[in-house]
């Protein structure tokens, strides 16, 4: 039995097949993130708008349909994702590639441990005697499931559990 692999959770992948190991900060995009606020903020405006029309018809045309409370309450509420995510610091990152096109991403606290669990993993492709074994716990998160994400590859459909 070859104990030549990468194991992350239930994922395993062959150390022959890895194609890239880098540890760094992880910036979130800032553009991105504001596209998202936009998007967020047309979507409380179309609903507001929406209730604004529903209201005006149940009264007949006449009457005030109009509540500027609810326009205040839908922004609130549609941009407190988004602006999370624009102020978010940077994350320590250990990204592992694999030829198939599928990719690993494990994040610690710690920039440096990332780097050094790189380095081991880049040493044992190197040198098929070495072997190590590097137990990194899952944080607290609002992730359920396995610590991997599995990005791209051909036919990747996720995880089946």
């Amino acid at each position: 039995m070859s104990r030549r692999m990468l194991w992350a959770g239930s994922a395993a992948f062959p150390l022959h097949n890895i194609t890239m190991v880098d540890a760094y900060l992880y910036r979130p995009s800032r553009l991105a993130a504001l596209i998202r606020c936009l998007k967020w903020l047309f979507g409380a405006l179309l609903v507001y708008l929406a209730y604004v029309a529903l209201n005006a018809m149940d009264n007949g045309g006449g009457g005030d349909a109009d509540n500027p409370a609810l326009l205040v309450v839908l922004c609130v509420a549609a941009l407190i994702v988004p602006v999370k995510d624009l102020f978010a610091p940077p994350k320590p990152v250990l990204s592992v590639q694999v030829a198939s096109g599928t990719a690993l991403v494990v994040t610690l606290p710690s920039l440096e441990e990332l780097r050094q669990i790189a380095d081991r993993i880049a040493y044992a492709i190197d040198h098929p005697e070495a072997e190590f074994t590097a137990v990194v716990h899952q944080y607290n998160t609002n992730n359920y499931g396995p610590v991997a994400n599995l990005n791209g590859g051909h036919g990747n459909t996720g995880f089946k559990l």
